[in-house]
């Protein structure tokens, strides 16, 4: 298991991360305005790849919106996957309406 981190700069923006010294192995790109937590991007470097780090990522944005009673907005089609293949799982922080709103 790696230990991921979480950064946000003053505007609310950053992500959770997995860094091996200087190299960063895995990025889930956030920013968090007006209640919500939109996730941009996950990536996972070759040398994590298979080992479920996709899913590490995702447990710890989840588990932190919902500690910080945040909606997420799902732009990251690795997110947005996996919010479409378990709605029941996260129905309590997908923000649905927001694509519909905008």
């Amino acid at each position: 298991m790696h230990t991921i981190q979480l950064q946000l700069n003053d505007q609310g923006r950053g992500s959770f991360f997995i860094k091996e010294g200087e190299e960063q192995l895995a990025e889930m790109v956030i920013s968090i305005h007006k209640g919500n937590l939109t996730v941009f991007h996950t990536e996972v470097s070759d040398k994590l790849r298979g080992q479920g780090v996709a899913g590490q990522l995702l447990k710890n944005m989840v588990q932190y919106a919902r500690d910080h009673k945040l909606k997420v907005i799902a732009l990251c089609p690795y997110v947005h996957a996996e919010f479409e293949r378990h709605p029941d799982q996260y129905a309590d922080i997908w923000n649905k309406d927001w694509h519909h709103t905008k």
